[in-house]
């Protein structure tokens, strides 16, 4: 342990300031640093729960299943708000596994079973709270049991699409990819392929 990792938090207050679709909370707590100085700090904090996400990867044809959807984050901050991304959701209370197969129907029509855990990371560790667990899984892209698009009950309006690894790593490049669970999925691929090739 280094003195930094001594330092300690002592939380003061823990304050809603809006529950609506999810829970941005304000908290007042006391920060002893390395040095032995305590600060009485405030910091936003958003909760949205953890998520999952995971690869579809179709060796045969060395693709990916990639879904393309709105996000007005996004757009506020300049971009056309259409991000191309891998299967993603909320646990909602499941299980990891059982939430990425959940989301993995719900978005692309494909059936999932064997779903291989890679790691967890956070995603904006300075202001959110998430937590997400990365998957990965083979496919038979021409398999595809249902339409997808998304749970009508939450308004989502997806589009499937099957890249190639290769091509997807340059819309990296040119910017069309620009999520970040989605590139860190698609470098793991590629670090991985000899594995995937074999599965």
């Amino acid at each position: 342990m280094t003195k930094f990792q001594d330092a300690k938090v002592e939380i003061l207050k823990d304050e809603t300031l809006s529950k609506n679709w999810y829970h941005l909370r304000n908290v007042t707590f006391n920060y002893t640093d390395s040095n032995g100085v305590t600060k009485k700090l405030k910091r936003e904090v958003y909760d949205r729960g953890n998520g999952a996400t995971i690869l579809l990867y179709d060796p045969k044809r060395e693709s990916v299943i990639l879904v393309r959807q709105f996000r007005m984050p996004t757009h506020l901050n300049g971009h056309s708000g259409w991000l191309l991304e891998t299967p993603a959701g909320l646990l909602d209370g499941d299980h990891p596994a059982e939430a990425i197969r959940r989301e993995v129907m719900e978005e692309t029509g494909y059936l999932v079973t064997d779903v291989r855990p890679l790691f967890q990371a956070f995603m904006s560790p300075g202001a959110v709270t998430e937590t997400i667990h990365f998957f990965a899984a083979i496919i038979d892209a021409t398999q595809r049991v249902e339409e997808g698009g998304g749970a009508a009950h939450e308004d989502e309006d997806i589009e499937v699409m099957e890249v190639s690894l290769v091509d997807a790593m340059d819309m990296i490049g040119s910017g069309e990819i620009c999520d970040a669970k989605t590139i860190m999925l698609l470098q793991w691929a590629m670090l991985h392929r000899h594995v995937l090739a074999i599965c």
